[in-house]
């Protein structure tokens, strides 16, 4: 049995699956259940997963798969009662979207020029990106501004998405930090102690650097591109 909250949080999840085939943020099932805080939604979700009715995919952000279904039927309204009825199992025949749940939320930190070098590393949003696309390690998005990455298949306004790390390799495509100030998107080269930042565009000539003006602040871990 289960508690209003309970099965009104079970009921907001399990829609929001049906309907976008991903599970909400804690931000937003806590402002669907009109609570003070997400630490309230955090023992609502261990309650329901304690009941067997949630489980949580393991190294996933916003990913919840529902085991057993909420009934329609009404609640009472009383503060921490019991629904009139239990829920029921998910049908053996009905599969729940599951492929859009293997998702993680990344920072997206403003745009990053893949020309001259702007300003980068500013502000803070999410963005869901499917969990394919990254291995392990930190990562965090950056929006490309710019075409001189056009012919390693880098273009303007697409996501680049980066595994954050100080190192990287020649040839490896960064984000680099320039006299901690600017950042761009670039090929490394180590060239006689100095740092060649190459771009993918013949029009664009290579930028060089001493070893301590430039700051390896990531490398290029895949890219997503929404088409319009």
């Amino acid at each position: 049995m289960l508690t209003r909250k309970q099965h009104e949080l079970l009921r907001f999840i399990q829609t929001r699956l049906d309907d976008t085939g991903i599970s909400p943020s804690f931000e937003e099932m806590k402002e669907a259940l009109d609570l003070k805080s997400k630490s309230g939604v955090h023992r609502l979700i261990s309650a329901l997963e304690e009941r067997g009715f949630i489980r949580r995919l393991p190294n996933r952000a916003r990913a919840l798969e529902v085991l057993r279904r909420a009934e329609d039927g009404p609640s009472s309204s009383a503060p921490g009662s019991q629904t009139s009825e239990p829920a029921s199992a998910v049908p053996a025949s009905r599969s729940l979207p599951m492929p859009a749940n293997d998702v993680v939320e990344i920072p997206l930190h403003g745009r990053i020029a893949a020309g001259v070098p702007i300003e980068a590393l500013e502000g803070q949003a999410m963005l869901p990106v499917p969990a394919a696309l990254l291995g392990s390690g930190e990562h965090y998005a950056l929006e490309v501004s710019g075409d001189s990455m056009v012919e390693a298949g880098i273009l303007d306004g697409d996501f680049a998405l980066v595994k954050r790390t100080g190192t990287a390799r020649d040839g490896e495509i960064i984000v680099a930090l320039i006299r901690g100030e600017e950042a761009t998107l670039k090929f490394l080269r180590r060239e006689g102690g100095m740092i060649r930042l190459d771009p993918a565009n013949a029009a664009y000539e290579p930028q060089i650097y001493g070893p301590d003006e430039v700051e390896v602040q990531g490398k290029l871990a895949g890219l997503l591109r929404r088409y319009h």
